[in-house]
């Protein structure tokens, strides 16, 4: 079993930037950020392999994020720049746990990931 614990989230201007955290009590697994507005359906925001050395994005946060791990400290963080209020979202860690394999068809579906944080919201005013 892999917990997670978010934090980071916060108010920021549009054009600001933040760093999302994501503390896991450890364990193998491929790392996930999502993010879920009310009403709409949680969304793929970024993953990354166990190694670090494979990562993956959604086409609306490309080139303005960035997912990045540390084993030895077991976080999975996610550097967010030139926010927009689109942006604005509850957003959740996840871990991957059944299999490691990177497979991008996988990666991107909220349902391969086995466990979950309680989220932190991030809010873009304009």
């Amino acid at each position: 079993q892999v917990q997670l614990v978010e934090s980071g989230g916060g108010l920021v201007q549009a054009g600001g930037s933040l760093r999302l955290s994501c503390a896991t009590s450890g364990g193998t697994f491929t790392g996930g950020w999502f993010r879920q507005t009310p009403g709409k359906e949680r969304e793929f925001v970024a993953a990354i392999n166990w190694y670090g050395d494979a990562t993956h994005y959604a086409d609306a946060v490309k080139g303005r994020c960035t997912i990045s791990r540390d084993n030895a400290r077991n976080t999975v963080n996610l550097q967010m720049s030139s926010l927009k209020p689109e942006d604005t979202a509850v957003y959740y860690c996840a871990a991957r746990t059944h299999d490691i394999t990177w497979y991008v068809g996988s990666i991107r579906k909220d349902s391969e990931y086995d466990y979950w944080g309680q989220g932190t919201q991030v809010t873009v005013s304009s």
